[in-house]
């Protein structure tokens, strides 16, 4: 069984898609420390031929709170439609803008100002849009020793899950040691994006902006097919 665990980013671009449309099980996790300048409440659009950053706004807390434990600001209802402006002035013009924008309008109007659940609620969506049937699973929830880190953790979880081979994004070869992964009988990969690109109105493409941008310029059918181009190291 394939495998891949990512922290649970906001509206992510198609390479995370991709990863999880190559595996047999997704885990996502919730009990990790939250990161800054990160991808878990942040992404990018293409705003007037340019990429710009939309951004989920946070309760102030503690910097060292889990993911599971951080949520949207207290002014998220305004917040929000502020988001759904940027995007809606962003690309109103896109030739699938009602469609996708149904799709994103799901995903920013769920009421839980949770973080993680937000954005957890928001990869389903997106998923399910995408027609991908991976099973997800969150990370807290399988039992091992959560005070493991890094590759450790990793491994901890694949065996849990009987996997056999996890998958991670290129980024991370450094992380890893396949030596390591060989002696506890789990084949570790490496998942490269090919280089994809459409038609973003009359501009200079702009790759690996979020999901978001995707989904306004192709059909599913498209979607379909960038989602497997991808190769393994």
């Amino acid at each position: 069984m394939k495998i891949a665990i990512m922290q649970p980013y906001f509206s992510p671009y198609i390479g995370y898609f991709q990863l999880i449309n190559a595996v047999d099980e997704f885990v996502i996790y919730d009990n990790i420390e939250f990161t800054k300048k990160g991808w878990i409440n942040r992404n990018r659009i293409l705003f007037n031929g340019n990429d710009v950053f939309i951004t989920l706004p946070l309760k102030n807390d503690s910097d060292f709170l889990q993911i599971r434990d951080r949520f949207l600001s207290d002014n998220w209802a305004l917040d929000r439609k502020k988001i759904l402006n940027k995007i809606t002035e962003s690309y109103r013009k896109a030739p699938l803008f009602d469609k996708a924008f149904y799709v994103i309008e799901k995903c920013l109007l769920y009421d839980d100002k949770n973080l993680f659940n937000f954005n957890y609620n928001s990869v389903k969506i997106f998923m399910e849009y995408l027609h991908i049937d991976t099973k997800l699973t969150i990370s807290s929830s399988i039992p091992i020793n959560h005070e493991l880190k890094s590759q450790d953790k990793v491994i901890a979880i694949c065996r849990q899950q009987n996997a056999d081979i996890y998958i991670n994004p290129i980024g991370g070869v450094a992380l890893y040691d396949k030596n390591v992964f060989n002696n506890n009988n789990i084949q570790l990969e490496f998942l490269r994006s090919k280089s994809i690109s459409y038609k973003q109105f009359n501009n200079e493409f702009i790759p690996w902006l979020s999901i978001i941008d995707v989904i306004m310029f192709n059909e599913v059918e498209t979607i379909s097919k960038f989602l497997n181009e991808d190769y393994f190291l």
